[in-house]
């Protein structure tokens, strides 16, 4: 098979992993060792994803015995650095942050001779993310898809070469290192792992390796559980010594982790009101599989199953709407309606004929339209987004929802591998909601179903930090302020401590807001007394704080400080030592040695690619990395477009024997309109239409012919994402689901054949067994909840909130004889469930 991105010998032949883990704080080196084995120079260049939030803080370059440490410096500069030293035959390296998007990163490693190795090592500090199960996750990415670039966007996207998973030349080895105050319970992860080796009898110290022969077909992720995770705790770390005092890395700088604890009976109340905008991604390449398998449920149908019980969940009296988008969007009704039975069955029906078949992924669209609409008096607005968050344009989207953070939340969801962790991480922090990740053999219902639960719960207000500190002793917060808090969600505070005190050194800080009318606060004390040996972890995250920050207010007010912010962010980046948009690591070998002679030969080093390319039908599946079709001077060649009959079935598609022999079947407008999204990511490469192509776009392919392709495979354009067609058979559906499609919108069920078939049963052993003096439709909600405690507890979480709504109908009805139902259904369905557990 043949892959134009591996062309050559590809120079890095390992990645070495090395995670250090503190409590909730992570610091990751990665190795990358790099041999040229061809007979000219060569420079190589790797595409690669990182956490969106990570702190990159140390570069460095290891030839023979010589180490070269890069520097931080404005991007511009060393860009010019890097060139000029390629130019005069010296060695040099450039790690570089995308402009658009901060979990995209370029290394180069240039005047690589023939012959010679070198070392590459990358080191990076982040937080954990706390999950619904009290485990802190650490994910690390390997996965980096092709980013949809909206047509007309201005700048060039980040070029991805890639290839599928089993085709990546290089090996990945990753050992993590956990210490923390509190006993580690266990370690799991999506891959396989060696058994976890704990280094103390308290357990407060443990290593795990990832096990041996891994392969590139999935992003590492590792869940770390501690004892008692939910403390709040303060670290305070001293400056660097030799940073000017006053600066921020010159003084202490205290970070806390905020855990606030709201009463039981309080957040076990769930809301009746609210307006509720779920936004589903439609792109093609949400049409793959949920776990990478062609047996399992595509990313779409499991996306329609959630729709299901997030619409069955809502509260009567409550507004929503439902937006889907690809290239461009839909929604299911000009306005978000009253939930209302009739609303409802409308929105299913819509639902149910969803497809990904709506091109790219443009997301800002929608979400504009979105926000033009007016907010609906006391009705808070709660957006749910649902993507597989391969887009380019992440930062200008990120910037929307923060503009728009007063009037809304917005909770999201990332679905499956190389889901960007920048924009669904952005998009949840900046809308003060909760962001989850769907990865591996993860179901997306549990997890939006607990989002439901948050969106449900009393939001808190009026929410202030306030500090007590020794006389003498200053504090400026770095962090962007708290405007959310959830139930056993973390909040992470950065504040920097300036001054001196002979006073007692502790400080204390208060953390006040008001829940469902009360006022309430938390009080944390901590020492003053900088932490020994951390590194600068705290530093550097603080930095990485202040720098998104300062970055987003950069976008925000572009234009009218001539690029003040902008300033300051190449200050603090530069200052700390920590990567931004605007700078970039730079390193130069000035040895004695000669210079290196001869033309460099570019070599792209390739990611895993996780996405399916053939279908039963045959057609292009997501993109190969277009850029390694595209002539140099721009469109397709027949010399690049060769290998494409290797990702299509033999059943038709798109291959050169059958390109010549296909019958019309689009205008030429139509049939070129999403190439000028793909041909033209930067690099030199310009768009080109029907209208304008030159013989060497197509290798002299006349134009007739190329309007012969077949109109299936070109109908939405030629995108990253609209390309997509691998429907694997959808399985038959989920008795649960059965039995949930079946409830009315005010909770309760109707009695009718297709419950009774849902449940196990005839319909006439289901009438037969009512009791007499009780309706039907309370019968049919008691059978219901019974079956779902009885059969479906280990679903709990997906179906809690309609079975609550169903108590609450059935306690409304005041119906007689409730526990002689309940005792006539589990004699019915063969069950054992109390009253009590019922809700009644």
């Amino acid at each position: 098979m043949w892959f134009p991105s591996v062309s050559g010998s590809v120079p890095l032949k390992s990645v070495e992993v090395e995670l250090q883990v503190r409590d909730h704080v992570a610091t990751v080196v990665s190795t990358l060792n790099y041999e040229n084995k061809e007979d000219k120079p060569l420079e190589a260049v790797f595409v690669f994803p990182l956490p969106g939030d990570a702190a990159v803080c140390h570069f460095s370059a290891t030839i023979g015995q010589t180490q070269i440490v890069a520097e931080v410096k404005k991007k511009k500069q060393a860009r010019e650095e890097y060139d000029d030293a390629l130019s005069s035959g010296q060695q040099a390296f450039l790690l570089e942050e995308s402009d658009q998007s901060p979990d995209i990163f370029s290394l180069s490693v240039g005047s690589l001779p023939p012959g010679e190795s070198a070392s590459i090592r990358l080191e990076y500090v982040t937080e954990l993310a706390v999950q619904a199960d009290d485990g802190l996750r650490f994910c690390l990415p390997a996965v980096l898809n092709p980013r949809y670039q909206p047509q007309g966007s201005e700048g060039a996207s980040v070029q991805v070469t890639s290839v599928p998973a089993s085709l990546v030349p290089y090996s990945l080895s990753f050992s993590a290192r956990v210490s923390s105050p509190r006993p580690v319970s266990k370690v799991e992860s999506n891959c396989s792992l060696d058994p976890l080796q704990y280094l103390n009898t308290e357990q407060t110290q443990a290593t795990v390796k990832l096990a041996a022969g891994h392969k590139f077909d999935r992003d590492v992720e590792v869940l770390i559980y501690y004892k008692d995770a939910h403390q709040p705790t303060a670290v305070v770390e001293a400056g660097q010594a030799s940073a000017k005092p006053g600066s921020l890395m010159g003084d202490p700088v205290v970070m806390l982790s905020l855990y606030p604890e709201f009463p039981q009976d309080v957040m076990s109340s769930l809301a009746s009101c609210g307006e509720f905008v779920f936004l589903l991604d439609r792109s093609g390449s949400m049409d793959c599989p949920m776990n990478n398998s062609k047996r399992d449920q595509t990313r779409i149908g499991s996306a329609r199953d959630t729709l299901l019980l997030l619409l069955k969940s809502l509260p009567m009296g409550c507004y929503f709407n439902i937006y889907s988008f690809g290239s461009g969007y839909e929604h299911i009704f000009p306005k978000s309606v009253e939930y209302s039975q009739t609303t409802m069955e409308e929105a299913l029906k819509t639902v149910e004929r969803m497809g990904a078949d709506l091109g790219g992924t443009e997301i800002l669209k929608p979400l504009q339209h979105i926000y033009s609409q007016p907010c609906i008096p006391n009705q808070p607005r709660q957006v749910f987004v649902f993507t597989d968050g391969e887009v380019w344009n992440t930062k200008e989207i990120i910037s929307l929802v923060k503009k728009n953070s007063g009037s809304h939340r917005c909770f999201s969801f990332g679905i499956g591998e190389g889901a960007s962790s920048a924009l669904i991480n952005g998009l949840a922090k900046e809308g003060g909601g909760h962001a989850q990740f769907i990865t591996g053999a993860d179901r997306m219902q549990p997890k939006v179903m607990q989002m439901l639960r948050f969106a449900l719960q009393p939001a808190v207000v009026d929410i202030s930090v306030t500090w007590d500190l020794p006389k003498g002793v200053s504090v400026t917060v770095l962090s962007p302020p708290i405007t959310a808090l959830f139930q056993g969600q973390r909040s992470l505070v950065y504040a920097q401590l300036s001054g001196q005190s002979s006073e007692a050194a502790e400080g204390c800080v208060t953390v006040k807001y008001s829940l469902a009318g009360h006022p309430s606060q938390n009080q944390l004390h901590f020492s003053l007394t900088p932490a020994q040996d951390t590194g600068l972890t705290v530093h550097r995250l603080a930095a990485r704080t202040l720098i998104r920050s300062l970055d987003m207010e950069e976008r925000e007010s572009r234009g009218e400080q001539d690029g003040g912010m902008k300033k300051k962010v190449v200050e603090l980046s530069v200052q700390s030592g920590v990567s931004s948009a605007f700078t970039a690591f730079i390193a130069v070998n000035k040895g004695d040695g000669e210079a290196i002679q001869g033309p460099l030969v570019r070599r792209n080093v390739p990611t895993p690619r996780l996405l399916h390319y053939g279908s039963q039908q045959g057609g292009f599946r997501k993109t190969l990395g277009y850029q390694d079709y595209c002539s140099p001077h721009g469109g397709f060649s027949m010399q690049n477009m060769q290998g494409y009959q290797d990702y299509c079935s033999p059943h038709g598609g798109f291959s050169m024997q059958n390109m010549q022999a296909v019958q019309f079947g689009a205008s030429p407008d139509s049939l070129f309109s999403g190439v000028a999204r793909t041909c033209s990511m930067g690099g030199g490469r310009r768009p080109f239409t029907s209208k304008g192509m030159s013989n060497n776009s197509l290798a002299g392919a006349p134009l007739p012919l190329m309007m012969g392709m077949r109109s299936n495979v070109f109908a939405s354009g030629l995108s990253s994402d609209s390309m997509e067609s691998c429907s694997p058979k959808q399985p038959p559906r989920d008795p649960l689901l059965q039995v949930v499609s079946l409830q009315k919108a005010s909770g309760c069920w109707e009695l009718d054949p297709a419950l009774a078939a849902a449940l196990g049963k005839t319909s006439e052993e289901v009438e037969n067994t009512k009791p007499a003096s009780v309706n039907q439709e309370v019968w049919a909600t008691i059978l219901a909840l019974i079956w779902l405690h009885g059969f479906k507890m280990d679903a709990q979480e997906e179906w809690e909130l309609l079975a609550m709504k169903a108590a609450s109908w059935l306690r409304a009805q005041n119906a007689p004889c409730v526990t002689e139902c309940v005792e006539a259904g589990n004699a019915l369905l063969g069950c054992n469930v109390q009253k009590d557990a019922l809700g009644l």
